[in-house]
């Protein structure tokens, strides 16, 4: 275990043995910064026709001793400070569950945890808090034999109930009769309801991140990153119907749908459907993060977990290319007085974080060609994997790096305007023009940064400068890069010495 205040990198490997797949995902964690660098699936269906015997699929124990016979010997060549290994509900409910993990030991030397229904819930939930730690409303963890649902508010996770609403519980990979398995979510679902009525489902599993990536597909969506991808409930019961009346063959020719998992998802999406009717919800966010992630959370420190994963995660890409450690939080302080003065952009104290976030950015395109900095930023921070940000958010920040770097007009802007309200678009772009002056008015240097401010008072954007260092702050490229950020903020602007 790490101190709690050591942000150095370590890697840790998760294997996930599930009712349909068996995973290794290795991470690299950076203090609260969770880093996938290794992720192999197979999809073993351990889980296929348990039926009345309750025992595993025999050609789903061989696919599976066979990968984790392979991520054995990954193992032994990567330099992991810790393994945690599970099983979830397939070998959880099998008769002959004890005799595999025997044989996994005996194969492998590998120790499997076998989790109840009780932890496989509250291990989803915390995963999704470890991506959303403001997440609040039922997270639904859907397997290949079990759905696991969890009330979570702001992050902390409740009790949870398991339920046989896997799509191996309701009878695939078989014809699928739609009528019969809605009736058959309805009854299973009808004692869990009440106590799981809410606003938003957080959707966790494999299966509803494909008909997440299906909708974006059919809507033409600019930004295929399913993580805290949001839906209404009108559109999630149409992506679900619509995945529900396609054959096998149909689903098979979508792009990024196995043969397996094409198998499995018209279940799951009648399963998502009846969630929405009988919980009673108004949106569905889904979730990249899940059990597996929610096994590193509980690993770390208290200290560790309370730190936000969005201004982690953007120090750790921004130290990568090289910026200086100090540059973001000095940044952050010199930027407060004016970001705060301005109306908010989002709910609950969210401006401070985007604030802070992006300053931990303000150098990320110092290695990158000066020509093309600006949009290769923008493109970096947009589909950077750092949790924690809706996608307007991650917008908004990638929008925020690119005026870092240029007051030109962004290329993307279209794309950009089906996520990021015009509103929120020039907040970002004055945002960027600020971390600007204040890098460019410093040369980065935070001790010469802490010789000025910048506010906002009576509708005119005010740089203070202290009078020794007038003469090494003040030139024409500061008043340019003042001028720009009044311009974008509709106001005028005005240097004083004090």
């Amino acid at each position: 275990m790490w101190a709690p205040d050591d942000r150095r990198s370590r890697d840790v490997a998760v294997i996930d043995v599930g009712s349909n797949s068996v995973r290794l995902v290795i991470y690299r964690i950076e203090g609260r910064a969770i880093w996938t660098v290794f992720n192999e699936k197979v999809l073993a269906g351990l889980g296929r026709k348990q039926g009345e015997g309750r025992r595993l699929s025999s050609d789903g124990i061989k696919t599976a001793l066979a990968a984790l016979r392979r991520f054995r010997a990954v193992l032994d060549g990567a330099e992991t400070s810790e393994t945690f290994i599970a099983a979830t509900a397939a070998v959880r409910d099998a008769v002959d569950g004890p005799e595999f993990i025997a044989k996994v030991r005996a194969e492998t030397g590998m120790k499997v945890r076998i989790l109840s229904g009780a932890e496989e819930a509250h291990y989803s939930a915390l995963g999704v808090a470890a991506g959303q730690p403001d997440a609040s409303g039922i997270v639904g963890d859907l397997g290949g034999s079990s759905l696991e649902l969890v009330r979570i508010s702001h992050g902390e996770p409740a009790e949870g109930v398991t339920l046989p609403l896997g799509p191996f519980a309701l009878g695939a990979p078989g014809e699928i009769d739609p009528a019969v398995v809605r009736a058959t979510v309805a009854e299973r679902l009808r004692m869990a309801a009440p106590l799981y009525r809410s606003d938003c489902l957080h959707a966790v599993g494999g299966a509803w991140r494909n008909i997440a990536l299906i909708h974006m597909e059919a809507a033409h969506y600019p930004l295929r990153i399913v993580h805290q991808y949001e839906m209404s409930a009108r559109d999630a019961v149409e992506a679900a119907q619509f995945v529900a009346r396609q054959s096998r063959l149909s689903l098979e020719q979508i792009p990024g749908v196995s043969k397996k998992r094409a198998e499995t998802l018209p279940h799951a999406a009648l399963v998502l459907e009846g969630l929405v009717e009988h919980l009673g919800l108004s949106r569905v966010c889904f979730s990249a993060f899940g059990l597996r992630e929610g096994l590193l959370l509980e690993s770390m420190p208290r200290v560790v977990r309370q730190r936000d994963p969005l201004v982690e995660g953007c120090a750790a890409l921004g130290a990568r290319q090289g910026a200086a450690d100090r540059l973001g939080p000095a940044l952050e302080q010199w930027l407060s007085p004016l970001w705060t003065a301005l109306p908010p952009m989002f709910e609950e104290s969210r401006d401070a974080t985007l604030m802070a976030a992006a300053c931990r950015l303000a150098d990320l395109g110092a290695r990158l060609h000066p020509d093309h900095r600006a949009e290769l930023a923008f493109d970096q921070v947009l589909r950077a994997p750092i949790p924690g940000q809706s996608h307007p958010e991650r917008a908004f920040l990638a929008a925020a790096v690119f005026s870092r770097h240029t007051a030109g007009p962004l290329s993307q802007a279209a794309g950009i305007a089906r996520i990021l309200a015009p509103e929120r678009l020039r907040r970002a772009r004055a945002l960027g023009a600020a971390m600007r002056l204040g890098c460019d008015l410093s040369g980065r240097a935070p001790a010469l940064l802490a010789a000025s401010t910048l506010t906002l008072d009576g509708g005119l954007v005010t740089l203070t400068v202290k009078r020794s260092a007038a003469d090494l702050l003040l030139g024409e490229q500061t008043r340019k890069r003042l001028q720009s950020l009044a311009n974008v903020l509709e106001l005028e602007s005005k240097i004083r010495t004090a």
